[in-house]
Parts: C-alpha cells; structure tokens; sequence
C-alpha cells in the first residue's frame, strides 16, 4: 500500500476492526518514512456478475447503478444517504449470494422494490413507476392503494413503540 502523502511504499498496520457490519475490515496504517496516518478498507473480491436485461441485452452488473438509482427514488425525501448506501449494499450483496455469474434485471429491480416500500412509499411508487412503465394515473393510484391496504392489513401492522 502506497502512502497517499509521500507515496512511500513502506508501511505499517497498527489497528484492524471488521466494519460496514462485518463486510469489511478497516485498517489504520502510518507510513515509515512520513509518519502519516491514514486509512484503508478491504472487501471481498466477487466475480463480476452480468445483468440479462428484458431484451436480452447482457451488460457487467454496476454497483454505483443501483446507488444512483435508489439515490433518484429517495431524492427530496427525509431518508438519509446512509440508509441508502446500506441499502445498495445489502442488495448488491443478495444479488451475489443469489446469482452466479447471471442475474435477471428483474431481480435487481424487484429487491430494490421490495426494500424501498420498508424505506419511504413516496420512494417506492416513484421507482415503480420506472421499472413497471407505469402510462396512465390509474397505474399510480393502484399502487398507492394496494400500498394502503397493506398498511392497514393485521399481518402488518406494527407494535406499539416499534
């Protein structure tokens, strides 16, 4: 590891921490000939996975393509960059565990479905809107009553202080 101050190729790790819950390993260096700290991350290499879009188009799976996405869905909304980075983690992370080399772009886009509606509604409805091609306004008040209803579904409901 190359020293970001003095490019110096020697260095030393003096502390080691798992983070992003585990999917990672943080550690802090100090380069031998500047002195300066600094930090670095190490992650799990996956083989790259290909998206086999609805026209049988194949291209190389894109992390940063689904936190923009999800990121577009959120946006003007209360929901903070953190919940949305874990989120494009936590789906990129299903998708390899799930999914070889392969994955259908329906997949991708209903995981991003399923965790936007725990997220924020709004956030929802505006990415379903994309990824099932609503064309009319009926499309939206369908949705946003089928939403409605599962809100107030027993099943569902929430516990009072949870």
């Amino acid at each position: 590891m190359r020293c970001p101050k003095c490019g110096g190729p020697d260095d030393k790790v003096i502390d080691s921490r798992a983070s992003r819950e585990g999917r990672a390993i943080r550690r802090r260096r100090v380069c031998l000939s500047c002195e300066h700290r600094y930090t670095t991350y190490e992650q799990i290499e996956r083989c790259e996975l290909v998206v086999v879009k609805r026209d049988g188009r194949r291209e190389i799976f894109s992390p940063e393509k689904l936190l923009t996405g999800l990121q577009k869905a959120c946006e003007k909304r209360p929901v903070s960059p953190d919940v949305i980075s874990d989120a494009s983690e936590r789906i990129a992370e299903e998708l390899a565990l799930a999914f070889d080399r392969e994955v259908p772009a329906h997949a991708i886009g209903e995981r991003i479905m399923d965790i936007l509606r725990t997220i924020d509604k709004v956030a929802y409805i505006r990415y379903a809107s994309v990824y099932r091609r609503f064309e009319e306004a009926v499309d939206f008040v369908e949705v946003a009553t089928k939403l409605e209803q599962q809100r107030h579904d027993s099943a569902t409901l929430r516990l009072p202080g949870i």
